[in-house]
């Protein structure tokens, strides 16, 4: 298979539905690859997750984020509902393992912001509220960074 046929294969039609998948990888507190089909011809994608900011590896409970990530999802099916590509060119989804909003999820247990910039949903907005003032999770920390910062100044 032609290296662009590959990435053809990984692209995930946004204007599809929701599909269930089953999370193969988890690479942050707010990203997952799944995959979709049935062999031989899945499909395996990356999943940007909507209305959340996870902190990167490097930073303060970036390794916590991703473990509560992988607790949740990781060799679960997941039911991904696709809302559009990022400039990366991965799908940003909402996503559901156990039955469970990932996003929603993460935001109250304090292991990621809701993403100021492309987030639409005030029930996530108010969930991190929530976590700030119970000092959940990165909460415990008295001036965390948030990613999209931490990322702004080139770390």
């Amino acid at each position: 298979m032609s290296v662009s046929a590959k990435k053809d294969r990984q692209i995930y039609d946004v204007l599809k539905p929701s599909e269930t998948c089953l999370v193969v990888g988890v690479s942050d507190g707010d990203t997952l690859k799944v995959r979709c089909g049935a062999d031989p011809d899945y499909r395996q994608i990356t999943i940007r997750i909507s209305e959340i900011d996870a902190p990167e590896k490097q930073q303060a409970f970036g390794q916590r984020s991703k473990e509560s990530l992988s607790d949740l999802c990781f060799q679960q099916q997941a039911v991904v509902t696709p809302d559009k590509r990022d400039r990366y060119g991965r799908t940003v989804a909402a996503v559901r393992c156990r039955g469970q909003d990932v996003g929603m999820h993460q935001v109250k247990a304090g292991m990621a912001w809701w993403y100021v910039k492309y987030g639409r949903d005030a029930t996530v907005q108010a969930a991190e509220s929530k976590a700030r003032a119970g000092r959940v999770g990165l909460w415990v920390d008295a001036g965390p960074e948030a990613p999209w910062e931490w990322r702004h100044a080139g770390r």
